[in-house]
């Protein structure tokens, strides 16, 4: 039997360095004939022009399809799985397909595609690589442009999922075999180990976090990881799937707001936070926090023992300025202990 042809999916947001990752891939491919599929945005494929002017012979034109109908997790049906048919039915055989998806992209609905049966027999998803701004992590953001992202957004009208930035960046995270943290060399040693220590907890066991400068990175350890993981969905659950218990048998869960009063300390309520979901059954805690020192809200979302937070906007002049948590967990859980517990 014909050995399957293994795929590698990169998402991450814009500007991460996608783009640039690959190139530095087939630039060192080792003689691999590889196809790329590039979902971009628009009428000019900028990602594509830049990519078939790499000049390698692992890769010519012929070897690179670019979608650019939509959020390629949003037209699976439409346009990748047309797409994965014609690159396989080709007559010259394909050592490596490399899936570039958007920013905006989900990635648990591109993997669970590779399940499907004309699919699946033939290819394999070797490994999910996501791509981190270092440098924009380090000031408190997930991008170095955002507002370019929602830009993104809105000029796609065939996006039919509404996650908030937060939640693509989790989702991302959650499905990942491999983390690349780009652009390390904009950041001092003490900015790298902070960055570092804050993403170690949010990635999953098994997912390997590797450093890199402009992209560059050895094929050996990029591909050939052997995933296999449109067989461990289960393992890569996005934020809709983990908050579907509580969606689907509300009689089994509880929610309730816990209030706090006068502003937080940050470092402080996080520590409380995460050690209160710790020792409690809670599923899901979400809400926004008043911060010494801050004209800004804090947002806070926390699934299972990941907890994670940034400032979303300023208070509105007028507004009530007050720390709400919601809290989400099994009926069994102790209210009155998790209520005092967060309060301090």
């Amino acid at each position: 039997m014909t050995s399957k042809i293994p795929a590698t999916v990169i998402t991450g947001f814009l500007g991460a360095g996608k783009t640039t990752l690959i190139r530095n891939l087939l630039q060192n491919a080792g003689g691999r004939r590889i196809a790329l599929i590039i979902n971009e945005f628009g009428d000019v494929g900028v990602d594509a022009e830049i990519l078939k002017g790499c000049g390698q012979e692992a890769c010519t034109d012929d070897d690179i399809i670019e979608l650019a109908n939509g959020c390629i997790c949003c037209t699976v049906a439409d346009d990748f799985v047309p797409t994965m048919n014609k690159l396989l039915n080709r007559d010259t055989p394909l050592d490596h397909i490399i899936i570039e998806t958007s920013g905006l992209a989900l990635p648990q609905p591109l993997v669970r595609a590779f399940n499907w049966p004309e699919i699946k027999s033939r290819v394999t998803v070797d490994g999910v690589i996501t791509v981190l701004d270092a440098k924009a992590l380090s000031e408190g953001r997930f991008a170095d442009d955002e507002e370019a992202i929602a830009a993104q957004r809105a000029a796609d009208p065939n996006v039919d999922h509404e996650n908030p930035i937060q939640e693509l960046f989790e989702d991302q995270l959650n499905c990942a075999d491999m983390v690349i943290l780009n652009k390390t060399d904009l950041l001092s040693a003490v900015e790298l180990a902070e960055v570092t220590n804050i993403l170690k907890p949010q990635i999953r066991k098994g997912c390997t976090l590797v450093p890199t400068q402009q992209g560059a990175i050895d094929p050996a350890i990029l591909l050939g990881t052997n995933a296999g993981a449109e067989d461990d969905l289960e393992n890569r659950k996005s934020n809709h799937e983990m908050e579907g218990v509580e969606q689907h048998d509300h009689d089994d869960f509880n929610t309730f707001i816990v209030e706090l009063n006068g502003a937080q300390n940050k470092d402080s309520l996080l520590q409380r936070i995460a050690r209160t979901i710790e020792q409690h059954d809670i599923l899901r805690l979400k809400g926004f926090s008043v911060v010494v020192g801050s004209q800004a809200r804090l947002l806070i979302q926390a699934v299972g023992p990941r907890v994670n937070s940034y400032f979303d906007r300023a208070w509105h002049a007028g507004e009530t300025q007050r720390t709400q948590l919601v809290v989400i967990g099994e009926k069994s859980m102790d209210q009155a202990a998790i209520t005092a517990q967060l309060q301090g």
